[in-house]
């Protein structure tokens, strides 16, 4: 793959899971790279802070603290030399959007409408929408094709998403706007966010605590890890034109009572179950067929689960060791830098970030994006494991 070199790229939830390693990877090929994101406390912000010490000071790599609901703000990152904006920014969580659907919207499709209408001034600017398999709802259908109907979701998270990519639609109908909309099917690795199942199951079992499994296990994720999620961005930025909705999947779902196993495994310690109820706004399965993407994209996942389970452990022990597990402490005081370096090539390291940040009309800002990001640190809540 060699995408258009110095080209000028738009990342919202830069500082996130997918979006850190989404920047690394367009530095890597060339791109001019602008971060936007706000560090919202869905999890510690200092998790993310850490998302970013590898391009921090690159020479290529801008970044603005803010809002993507202010328009002004918008403005300022998106020009005429934009080759694409990857809108990645978004209120994540199907359990916690249940609690306060009114939120989810307001970020997750007002926040999509504002960069939408700053992106319809130059339409030759690509527009990337990260959505999301649970779009799919509980559909009989499996594997999950991108011209089902996605017309009954379960959640307000996925009727958030479902409702970007309808704007997407819209505004490339009226502008003729080249627009790519990518469902991705639960990504994992490192810096993963905390909440996430594979994530919070691993600190918990590392830890002797029980971990929370709703329902009878038989629940199926296809789990897709991060870096061939992030080649299936890039792919996608490439040949983006017209309006094109794909899936990002590994195309091989596993149960959650198989999980669990494998984590145990790549741990070396037995997990402590704590059986609950199933939850609100769970499906039952996720499933992507990735035939479309194959073909359109030369989209290809590469990484099997158990290779990509390793390449987490191994993350998470750098990052933060925790009793019990059997990973050594991180090197020279940047965890999850180290942690994935080992893995993966990394950017150099540098000090911490100098930002501009940015207010809303009327003052103050307002809590947004987690923007997929992932991380550590501060223990995340335990009240459930969010398997999306």
């Amino acid at each position: 793959m060699n995408p258009s070199r110095s080209k000028k790229s738009v990342v919202t939830g830069a500082a996130g899971f997918i979006g850190s390693h989404l920047c690394e990877a367009l530095l890597r090929i060339g791109h001019e790279v602008v971060g936007i994101d706000n560090f919202d406390e869905f999890y510690d912000p200092a998790v993310k802070q850490r998302n970013l010490n590898a391009i921090r000071k690159h020479p290529r790599f801008s970044f603005i603290e803010g809002d993507i609901r202010d328009a002004e703000l918008v403005s300022q990152c998106i020009d005429s030399s934009t080759f694409a904006v990857v809108h990645l920014a978004a209120r994540a969580g199907v359990r916690p959007s249940i609690e306060d659907p009114d939120l989810y919207f307001d970020v997750n499709v007002r926040g999509t409408l504002k960069l939408l209408e700053c992106c319809a001034a130059f339409p030759t600017c690509r527009f990337i929408f990260g959505s999301s398999s649970s779009v799919y709802g509980k559909s009989s259908r499996v594997p999950f094709r991108e011209d089902d109907a996605a017309a009954e979701p379960i959640s307000p998270y996925a009727a958030s998403k479902r409702s970007g990519e309808l704007l997407c639609h819209t505004f490339h109908h009226l502008y003729g706007m080249p627009v790519t909309c990518l469902r991705f099917f639960t990504v994992y690795g490192p810096r993963q966010r905390p909440d996430l199942a594979i994530h919070k199951f691993a600190r918990l079992i590392a830890a002797g605590r029980p971990i929370p499994v709703f329902g009878d296990g038989s629940m199926r994720r296809d789990y897709t890890y991060v870096e061939d999620i992030v080649n299936g961005i890039i792919r996608a930025m490439d040949r983006c034109a017209g309006f094109s909705i794909y899936n990002l999947g590994n195309s091989s779902p596993i149960a959650l009572s198989d999980l669990i196993p494998m984590i145990e495994r790549a741990l070396g310690k037995k997990a402590k179950i704590d059986c609950r109820e199933p939850s609100r706004g769970d499906v039952d399965c996720t499933f992507a067929d990735i035939t479309k993407a194959a073909k359109e994209l030369d989209y290809c996942p590469r990484t099997d689960f158990a290779t990509g389970l390793d390449g987490f452990v191994e993350w998470l022990n750098a990052a933060q060791p925790v009793p019990g597990s059997q990973g050594r402490p991180a090197e020279s005081g940047e965890g999850d830098i180290a942690g994935i370096a080992r893995f993966k090539p990394a950017l150099p390291v540098a000090e911490p970030l100098k930002t501009r940040s940015a207010s809303i009309a009327g003052g103050g800002r307002r809590p947004l994006l987690s923007g997929f990001a992932g991380g550590l640190l501060r223990e995340p809540s335990s009240e459930y494991a969010d398997i999306a």
